[in-house]
């Protein structure tokens, strides 16, 4: 089982521990994230598990939230966050369910770190986390208006289960992993 971090020549990632999340700047990283890609900043409805990070990833076994830490500053420079399928999409309602479906979020680089790598290493990790909890498949989405976002998903075996065409231009994607 994964329990301490990768060390990288020039980042480190770790698994957030409670204890992490007064020491590192956990909301401020996802929140200027946010703001740097979709242009906007807290929505209450689309924000709640920043705001109660422990109870979203920290404490549920099956979920997990690894940061990447740039080694000079001892910053977070990218993160991933790792949870049980929790969605109530119409769409999707007898093709995901907790017990056999993760759901992937936050996936953040800051802008000069990325194209080093560090997107790639966090979703492995999360994807190696997944199958460890035996978990079946994993689902996301993203925005088609977050910059190669697609693009990246589809590179790492996503496949497009859905394009919404809404204003978020969300679109839906998943990976079996056995």
């Amino acid at each position: 089982m994964y329990n301490g971090g990768i060390s990288i020549s020039y980042y480190k990632i770790k698994e957030l521990k409670k204890q992490d999340l007064s020491y590192y700047n956990i909301k401020g990283f996802l929140f200027n994230q946010i703001e740097d890609v979709f242009d906007y900043g807290y929505v209450a409805d689309y924000h709640q598990d920043i705001i109660d990070i422990d109870s979203y990833y920290i404490i549920p076994d099956k979920n997990n939230f690894y940061v990447a830490i740039d080694h000079e500053t001892n910053r977070i420079i990218g993160s991933i966050g790792i949870r049980a399928y929790d969605r109530d999409f119409i769409l999707f309602e007898d093709v995901y369910n907790p017990e056999s479906t993760a759901s992937i979020w936050r996936v953040f680089v800051d802008r000069p770190w990325r194209r080093n790598g560090v997107a790639s290493t966090l979703v492995k990790l999360g994807e190696d986390f997944c199958r460890e909890k035996n978990y079946e498949k994993i689902y996301l989405h993203t925005q088609k208006t977050a910059e190669g976002s697609v693009d990246f998903w589809i590179s790492k075996g996503y496949k497009i289960i859905d394009d919404t065409e809404n204003n978020l231009k969300t679109v839906h994607m998943e990976k079996k992993l056995y």
